[in-house]
């Protein structure tokens, strides 16, 4: 029987404790594959928690692809194929200084694939509360030129809300900003080269071929299936360069198996290659805390992260981010040239506080309550 010390935890919620500890054990083999769980009401009164916690975890797990059901049976670990090591933890932030916002930007639109927006999802009157606060404090260093990379405010925020919030480990200066996820396609095309062929998934947004192929670079489609790319696609491709939404792709809304997600992991450590991770529709993961990402899985530095707001908050908020494994920093800032930051600065540091003040957090709980509610009662 499965036995962990929860009941007396307050750090994190239970389920979530719960969920990161059965799955630790999965990936260690201290669980094997094949296992049968116990079942929710006996893990439930065995641990003293209540049953709605185990539900929880139980559903993060099967939504990973960690576990799967078997009609009248249970609950069993499914057969994970482990080919990468845990990424290393970092324990600090080395926090960039914020008194060399010294280079400047331009601005450049793009479409993204983005939930109906409802204005009611807005936090209006906080965000705007924001806004006059950031230009009462900050005045005149609002109208200095910003690094090529993003204002260090703004990606200290995010290395730090995604170290709390995402559990995910990234240095602030893996940070770079740039206005929306198109133009930072763009720079990853850039960066890593157009010699390169770049593996979409088939069907997926379509401007992601738009913009790799507009650089100059080849493009292959691999074909979909129900746990992610095919399995033979991936064999059969020329493509070095992978790009993939592992969580709800658009727009098949396919989320890639933790059997699949290091299948990805391996072909790329065989193809010498690299992996570009969108991530753009996973603050709304339910039941809580989103799943875990490829970039967090990698061991290799093989992962490009990239992520925007404009599904969090809205499609006017013109912003998103990406992050560089570290080998490829010096290479991303000779690639990028003159390039200047797309991002206002007013803009990086209304968010960087909307982030600090925890306004961002807050109002993703409450646009994921609200969703629960509404799926609930339907």
């Amino acid at each position: 029987m499965i036995t962990y010390n929860i009941s007396q935890r307050s750090d994190e919620p239970k389920y979530y404790y719960l969920y990161k500890q059965i799955k630790k054990d999965i990936l260690t083999g201290a669980i094997a594959s094949g296992d049968k769980l116990p079942s929710k009401r006996n893990l439930a009164e065995h641990l003293g928690i209540s049953l709605i916690t185990v539900e929880n975890a139980y559903s993060m797990l099967k939504d990973e692809g960690y576990i799967e059901t078997r009609e009248r049976s249970g609950y069993y670990v499914s057969r994970i194929n482990v080919q990468a090591k845990p990424h290393d933890v970092m324990k600090k932030l080395d926090f960039l200084p914020e008194t060399d916002d010294t280079k400047a930007g331009s601005g450049i639109e793009e479409n993204e694939p983005t939930k109906e927006f409802e204005p009611s999802d807005f936090p209006t009157s906080l965000y705007f509360k924001t806004v006059r606060s950031v230009i009462s404090d900050y005045g005149e260093r609002l109208l200095k030129k910003s690094p090529n990379e993003g204002c260090a405010i703004l990606r200290n925020s995010i290395a730090n809300y995604l170290m709390r919030y995402r559990g995910i480990i990234a240095q602030p200066k893996q940070i770079i900003i740039g206005s929306g996820a198109e133009h930072l396609y763009g720079c990853v095309s850039r960066m890593l080269g157009k010699e390169h062929i770049y593996g979409i998934e088939d069907p997926s947004y379509m401007q992601i071929q738009k913009v790799y192929e507009g650089t100059g670079a080849k493009v292959e489609k691999l074909m979909m299936g129900k746990e992610g790319i095919e399995t033979a696609a991936l064999d059969m491709t020329k493509a070095d360069v992978l790009h993939v939404t592992p969580f709800h792709s658009y727009p098949s809304k396919v989320t890639a198996t933790v059997a699949k997600r290091f299948e990805y992991l391996k072909w790329a450590e065989n193809r010498n290659g690299y992996i570009v991770e969108d991530d753009f529709d996973s603050e709304f993961f339910m039941p809580g805390k989103p799943i875990e990402t490829l970039y967090m899985m990698d061991a290799d530095d093989r992962v490009i992260y990239i992520n925007t707001f404009s599904n969090s908050l809205s499609p006017s908020i013109r912003m998103g981010y990406m992050i560089l494994p570290m080998g490829l920093i010096d290479r991303y800032k000779k690639s990028s040239g003159g390039y200047s930051c797309t991002v206002p600065v007013l803009d990086q540091y209304v968010l960087a506080e909307f982030i600090n003040k925890g306004y961002f957090e807050q109002h993703l709980s409450r646009i994921r309550r609200r969703r629960k509610m509404n799926k609930n009662t339907k």
